[in-house]
């Protein structure tokens, strides 16, 4: 509980101090703004890059809201272990709530964000009451009851076999890093540029600590009283785990909780693919999204490694995030040019390719778990793209120089 406490507040602070601020300032997209400052070419790759992590993303979310679809019909529930869909009935349902997801998003932002506006108030409420109807199956009914239970039977610090074992700094740094591609990765600048003022990058802790904070304190009860009844199963089954707790209202706020994450992912997606294709229509380009994430969706594998893929998709697109803070904040101190790509006329920027590359090789290669190799990473990337900037913009100064000479 406490690791989810610090690394939700972390990631608050990221919002707030990394990301709102160049948002508020600049007014652009993360397309936009890394056009102008890794050209034109660096940032249609990223843009493929980006679109894909976010159909992945998309699918796992799509997973979750299958095993709610699939109740009724007595689908057999993928399993921790399995890669392949395990049935044709999962497939179906994947396919049903894909489809479903991607029309909705295909309406557009506006239709997405009234969609979250209505669903969001009701989830926090289940949030809360599903995990309390099933602590007397738990053997609590009173507050004294709950720490001796929760230590026994809920967060014991045990894994299940074949998984890995956690400790506080594995939950902090996944509470923090779960979105760092929307904070210190900076996607989340094409939301926040409509902000009025860089202090609405604090509104996410409305979303980690009335959402993020109960969904896993809420779904550690739950699986809990699911491993002990079902003798420690491997099946992967959010929608069966909520049904036992709330019944319909259960399934119901699974498939909701997978759209909401999904919707918003979808469109994002879309936009980061329209600039691979920009004559084609919003509403093509996130079909195309859709139907990927769809297909993405039907292998359990997606969702089973989710905590493994979030890392691992943040810490890919972290080092283009930590070019723009260092482009915004640190070259103008140092008497460097910002936004130098679009200056010079540049297409491809080496300075940000090399960075980007040349950090995820060092983030791979040191020798600590995955969810802590980011963190490291940023610093790195800070230091090469402002080192390798002032090489390229010396450089060019001079044959500018030379040139007139």
């Amino acid at each position: 509980m406490s690791g989810l406490l610090v690394g939700n507040l972390l990631a608050v602070l990221s919002w707030a101090f990394i990301c709102a601020p160049i948002a508020t300032r600049r007014r652009l997209t993360l397309y936009y703004q890394l056009e102008k400052i890794c050209g034109p070419r660096l940032t249609l790759i990223y843009n493929l890059v980006n679109a894909l992590m976010f159909c992945f993303l998309a699918g796992a979310m799509i997973a979750v809201s299958a095993t709610a679809v699939g109740i009724p019909f007595n689908m057999t529930m993928p399993a921790l272990n399995d890669f392949y869909p395990n049935s044709f009935g999962w497939i179906i349902a994947v396919l049903i709530v894909g489809a479903a997801t991607t029309i909705v998003a295909m309406f557009g932002y506006t239709q997405i964000a009234r969609f979250a506006n209505y669903a969001a108030p009701w989830m926090i409420l289940m949030f809360i009451a599903a995990p309390i109807a099933v602590l007397p199956a738990l053997g609590i009914y009173s507050f004294a009851d709950f720490w001796p239970a929760a230590n026994q039977k809920i967060w014991t610090g045990m894994p299940l076999a074949g998984q890995s074992q956690f400790t506080f700094w594995h939950v902090m740094f996944f509470a923090w890093f779960c979105n760092l591609a929307m904070h210190i990765g900076m996607s989340d600048l094409s939301i926040l540029r409509y902000a009025r003022k860089w202090h609405y990058g604090f509104a996410p802790a409305a979303g980690m600590f009335f959402g993020h904070y109960l969904a896993w304190l809420a779904s550690g009860i739950l699986y809990a009283l699911f491993l002990l009844e079902s003798n420690q199963s491997m099946e992967f089954a959010p929608g069966p785990v909520a049904y036992r707790a709330a019944g319909l209202a259960g399934v119901v706020c699974v498939i909701v909780a997978g759209w909401t994450t999904a919707n918003p992912t979808i469109y994002r997606a879309g936009l980061a693919l329209q600039a691979l294709m920009p004559r084609s229509k919003t509403w093509k380009v996130t079909m195309i999204i859709g139907l990927i994430t769809t297909l993405a969706a039907c292998f359990p594998a997606l969702v089973m490694k989710l905590l493994d893929f979030v890392a691992l998709y943040g810490l890919i697109l972290m080092p283009m995030g930590a070019v723009i803070f260092a482009d915004f904040w640190l070259l103008p101190k140092l008497s460097l040019k910002q936004d130098f790509a679009e200056w010079q006329q540049i297409l491809f920027s080496w300075p940000a390719a090399f960075t980007w590359g040349v950090t995820l090789l060092i983030c791979f290669l040191l020798p600590i778990e995955l969810f802590f190799k980011a963190l490291p990473g940023w610093f790195i990337a800070i230091g090469l793209y402002v080192s390798l900037s002032y090489v390229q913009q010396r450089v060019r100064g001079q044959k500018l120089a030379g040139a007139k000479i």
